[in-house]
């Protein structure tokens, strides 16, 4: 193979650094790195300090088990996940502290404190079990972003039923796939929510996925929007009504450490379903230490993930890891835009957030309607920012820096993924430098490294496959009902005892983590293997640009063609002009062969309702075949009119 093939070429450069601020350190829970020295002195005695921090009702007899690529961790130890979120809050004296301040996106407002969330749950888990839910079976969640859908989650684990939550924003075919592929017996649904002002009708499309979930035996309603459904009498019951019989207190089930907390289906798949499954008590322990140590978490925080808690960031950064923290979290129904594009920071400014915890394509929204939205808000109580999701582009990120964060907010940006269950590359914010769009370095405990084709690391500077090299707590166990494709798609490529994440990465010559997407999403052109994160970074990079999506097309010349999706900032109009003007920028910023063939302005981009570009779409489109699924997506018009303005001739070709 050539050496062109062997890495990924890392062309874009970022000079700029910025020192934890001296105020932050002097309050930082890390302010210092030996905590890194001591982890990897001895990783297992780290994960086991860390797991001293939650209830155990039996502690473990050994920190870890690993059989390649099979591992256990806190082997015979036993908890439960929803009494270390509330019960032992509670009889510490901490019940009358704010859990959530919620916001419905009509604008109702709910505070609710963790005796009131404990009572919730004890009484819904009451009410699943008299619908005969026990241990080990499992319950399908289909909930939009209402206080239910922590209740319900927190209950299901109160009595050892792994809990399967559902998107809200997916179709009736991908909740019936997911109902089937883990065999609930009960869905939590609601009648309908709220997205954009417009009603989303959660209990018509479960209906419609019931019609072929056998496995399904009860029903269980959110009277949410008040909007008609159907009722099925014996299968159907209304949430309210089920709690009001039940009394506020439910024991909690004493769980093994590697029994299944929950299923989590990765987004974005074809076929059949991939069903993460993430443990008990190695889940606990890496969520609520990456939570409490990378946010810098102190007991006056007002913690805002303004993520969905369908993802895997909701889980285990909205629920489990910040009540485990016992934190004071903003939870937010509805669109960062509705009514108006300062919703966000509306929300913000009225609950004085500290912490802000989003993706970076909310940010390049953000950036595209304009800094006037954020200045008329008072965010002086923000004190640290976080980004996830994808990676960031370092003008995104300055810009979350000076207009959100008010120039005095250090940034950590966080690498990981459903299977990881928790944050594996980040910064610590008291003690690591930050350069804009640099995930920086692994947390503590966690080796990761940058290999080649052949599983040889690469040079500092150079890019390749990103992998990691040792288990940590909240790894996922299994695909659940699927352990081959577990080993085929994690563990196959260099090894059982290497963990391929899919995704490419570089390392500058500080040893600093750059992720450049998904694998996937690297091109060959002209024997040269390029990330479409850099072409991106450096299009965004232009003053005139807000946001911009890199594909791919084959091409008889060079291989594969570059083609940019651009959104330009309010105020300019794409043509010839500004399509050379980018083409010569990206030359500058990394490379002629990084200039894109084709460049297609666009008012906007496809996204999941999670923020994430659809670059799958956007291929599709660049490559003039068939659209794929687009029920996921926010605003799923905005393919169809690019698909149009394609076929149209809408593009300036170089």
């Amino acid at each position: 193979m050539a050496e062109a093939h062997q890495h990924i070429a890392a062309l874009l450069s970022e000079e700029r650094v910025f020192e934890p601020p001296p105020d932050f350190v002097a309050g930082a829970l890390v302010k210092d790195r030996s905590i890194y020295e001591r982890a990897e002195a001895d990783y297992q005695a780290f994960w086991a300090k860390q797991a001293e921090r939650l209830a155990w009702f039996r502690r473990w007899e050994s920190v870890m088990d690993w059989q390649p690529p099979w591992v256990k961790w806190f082997v015979g130890g036993t908890l439960n996940a929803s009494f270390n979120c509330l019960d032992r809050h509670v009889e510490a004296g901490g019940g009358d502290k704010v859990a959530y301040h919620w916001e419905g996106e009509p604008g109702e407002q709910r505070t609710i404190t963790y005796k009131e969330l404990l009572d919730e749950v004890s009484r819904f888990a009451n009410a699943l079990k008299a619908l005969g839910v026990g241990r080990g079976d499992r319950v399908a969640i289909y909930l939009g972003m209402v206080p239910e859908l922590p209740v319900a989650m927190l209950a299901c684990a109160r009595i050892g039923a792994p809990h399967s939550v559902v998107f809200g924003g997916f179709s009736s075919d991908s909740l019936r796939d997911r109902i089937n592929d883990a065999e609930a017996k009960v869905l939590v649904t609601q009648d309908g929510g709220y997205r954009r002002g417009a009603l989303v009708p959660l209990k018509a499309n479960a209906d419609e996925a019931l019609a072929e979930c056998p496995s399904i035996q009860h029903v269980v309603t959110v009277r949410r929007a008040g909007n008609e459904h159907a009722f099925t009498a014996g299968r159907d019951h209304w949430y309210h009504e089920l709690i009001e019989e039940q009394i506020p207190d439910c024991p909690p089930e004493e769980m093994d450490a590697e029994d299944p907390l929950y299923i989590l289906y990765t987004s974005g798949t074809t076929g059949k379903p991939k069903g993460i499954v993430h443990t008990t008590g190695g889940y606990m322990t890496a969520v609520t230490a990456t939570h409490r140590l990378i946010f810098d978490i102190h007991d006056d925080d007002v913690y805002w993930c303004a993520a969905d808690i369908g993802w895997v960031t909701g889980h285990s950064y909205i629920v489990y890891g910040p009540l485990a923290n016992h934190t004071t979290s903003v939870m937010y129904e509805g669109a960062p835009d509705w009514p108006d594009k300062d919703r966000l920071w509306s929300i913000a400014e009225r609950n004085r957030a500290t912490i802000l915890y989003t993706a970076p394509t909310a940010i390049r929204a953000f950036m595209r309607w304009g800094p006037e939205h954020p200045e008329k808000h008072d965010l002086s109580s923000l004190r640290l920012l976080g980004t996830v999701g994808e990676p960031i582009n370092p003008e995104a990120w300055v810009w979350y820096w000076k207009y959100i964060g008010g120039g005095r907010c250090p940034i950590v940006d966080t690498w990981w993924q459903t299977e990881t269950g928790c944050i594996l590359i980040t910064p610590l914010p008291g003690v690591i430098p930050l350069k804009p769009g640099s995930a920086t370095l692994p947390f503590p405990g966690i080796q990761a490294d940058v290999v080649d084709e052949e599983g040889n690391s690469v040079p500092l500077g150079g890019g390749g496959y990103l992998v990691l090299k040792r288990p940590w707590p909240a790894i996922a166990r299994t695909i659940w009902g699927d352990p081959d494709r577990y080993v085929q798609t994690y563990f196959s490529k260099y090894g059982p005892d290497i963990y391929v994440a899919g995704d490419g990465a570089k390392r500058d010559e500080d040893g600093y983590f750059w992720l450049l997407g998904r694998i996937d999403d690297v091109m060959n052109v002209a024997g040269h293997r390029l990330s479409t994160y850099e072409i991106e970074s450096a299009l965004v990079d232009n003053p005139k640009v807000a946001e911009a999506a890199v594909v791919s097309r084959p091409d008889d010349v060079v291989g594969e063609a570059i083609v940019a999706f651009v959104t330009l900032k309010s105020g300019y109009e794409g043509d010839e002009s500004v399509a050379a003007e980018l083409r010569e920028h990206v030359a500058k910023k990394i490379g002629k062969i990084a200039r894109p063939h084709a460049l297609i302005f666009t008012n906007d981009l496809p996204k999941t309702r999670s923020g994430k570009i659809m670059r799958r779409l956007l291929r599709d489109v660049a490559r003039g075949r068939p659209l794929g699924d687009v029920t996921t997506l926010a605003n799923a018009e905005v393919v169809e009119q690019i698909h149009d303005m394609v076929q149209t001739g809408a593009r300036t070709e170089e």
